[in-house]
């Protein structure tokens, strides 16, 4: 898994389907979050707590949207008085920490990048060592890149597909 460079943040959630969310993070990755299991099992819900009610109503809980980074259900939360003695409404959110660590990547939504330039290495005969003279690389960061190790700039992409492998970079975005 490649590391976070910086701390979590949910900058889209792709899709939901039940108590599954799949949300797009800031360091790339699309992850899967089972909500269900998260409020059943992680957080041991019980009580009086807000999630109790995304739980029994799947109405209320597909209400989720981003709100500042995070996940959160405008709808449900709690009063409390501020600095200044005045009841404010804190809605429901989650740290996105918590959810990126207690959620799965997405293979459906993954770049397979690493997988389609050890295939084309393959069909064109290569070893990495032969790949990364080519590209002007290290045989250690192909093998990084073949196994999703590592990210991957755009201009070097380019030089290990076009001076390496030999072919063309077409990049599409449906």
């Amino acid at each position: 898994m490649k590391g976070l460079r910086s701390i979590p943040r949910i900058l889209k959630i792709n899709n939901i389907d039940g108590y599954l969310v799949s949300c797009l993070f800031n360091n790339g990755e699309s992850r899967i979050i089972d909500f269900k299991d998260l409020f059943e099992n992680v957080f041991k819900i019980k009580g009086n707590d807000p999630a109790l009610e995304l739980l029994e109503d799947y109405n209320t809980f597909k209400q989720i949207e981003i709100i500042e980074n995070t996940v959160g259900w405008p709808n449900i939360g709690f009063y409390s008085e501020d600095e200044n003695g005045e009841q404010v409404f804190y809605h429901y959110d989650l740290d996105p920490i918590v959810l990126y660590q207690n959620s799965k990547l997405d293979k459906e939504r993954s770049l397979i990048i690493g997988l389609m330039i050890k295939q084309a290495r393959k069909e064109e005969g290569l070893t990495q060592q032969e790949l990364a003279e080519r590209s002007g690389t290290s045989k250690h960061y192909i093998s990084r890149i073949e196994n999703n190790k590592s990210d991957i700039e755009m201009l070097t992409l380019k030089k290990i597909v076009e001076a390496g492998l030999g072919r063309k970079l077409r990049v599409q975005i449906n």
